[in-house]
């Protein structure tokens, strides 16, 4: 009898609990804050990324669909996939490299962890003979968040080692020269160290050469920076993402590249 006297006693005390805990609730939270970068194109941009960061951070979701619908290559075929951020996003294949099997798997703003998150699903399970890496420029600019150096080169040979554990011929691309020499162009050279550059080209070269069973380093760098050290201006409208002259001249390197890697 005692415990049905104080049961309606009870239940008033914890509704008043929960009711004032109700209360101490701000009628509209604040939308999540992203600490500033320095650079306000760059603070819009990753906070329209927020979603995308809390999601699905690999961006799974991009290529789910035309993973599925990619059928196993054929015998004798020489699949190359063409992994990378906004720079191999936008390069049409088709135009360049015309009848090649070759796969674009590029997403815009993306960074090497980015780039690990998916790279079994947009890479190792298509089933390529070479993949063909072009990355780290967004790194540098942090588009995820400061990166070290260290921290861009540990994600590098973690790819690496990804690829020849699934016996994928690698071709690492050189970070690409930027210039600040158009109003567009200067907020994504402000992001981009140039030193920075240098120095991520400098390991990657060193890491290929080491590497066992080897890769190849694809030198776009030497190719299309001027004598001040930066993108020659005709090859980038926004200084950043090559344009068709860019492309142009990047083409028959890759080409070569993965003639090399094939052999």
């Amino acid at each position: 009898m005692k415990s049905s006297r104080y049961f309606p006693t009870l239940a008033v005390f914890f509704i008043a609990l929960g009711v004032g805990a109700m209360a101490q609730q701000p009628a509209s939270a604040a939308p999540p804050s992203i600490p500033t970068t320095g650079f306000a194109g760059l603070d819009q941009y990753r906070a329209r990324r927020i979603a995308v960061f809390t999601d699905d951070f690999g961006q799974l979701a991009r290529y789910r669909d035309a993973n599925a619908a990619l059928t196993p290559p054929k015998p004798g075929e020489d699949r190359v996939v063409f992994f990378g951020d906004s720079i191999t996003d936008i390069w049409h294949l088709d135009e360049y490299f015309p009848g090649k099997p070759y796969v674009n798997r590029g997403i815009g703003g993306q960074t090497t962890p980015q780039m690990l998150v998916r790279f079994r699903q947009d890479v190792i399970n298509l089933q390529p003979k070479v993949v063909i890496i072009l990355a780290g420029t967004n790194d540098i600019a942090g588009n995820t968040g400061p990166m070290r150096l260290e921290d861009i080169e540990a994600d590098y040979a973690t790819i690496a080692e990804l690829a020849r554990a699934n016996h994928i011929k690698l071709i690492y691309s050189s970070v690409l020269p930027v210039h600040n020499y158009t109003d567009r162009s200067k907020d994504f050279f402000a992001q981009r160290s140039p030193e920075k550059i240098l120095a991520l080209n400098v390991w990657l070269k060193s890491y290929c050469a080491a590497a066992p069973n080897g890769c190849i380093y694809l030198d776009y760098f030497s190719a299309m920076v001027d004598d001040k050290g930066l993108m020659k201006k005709d090859l980038a409208d926004d200084g950043l993402h090559p344009n068709a002259a860019g492309f142009k001249i990047m083409a028959p390197l890759a080409e070569a590249a993965i003639e090399k890697a094939l052999k």
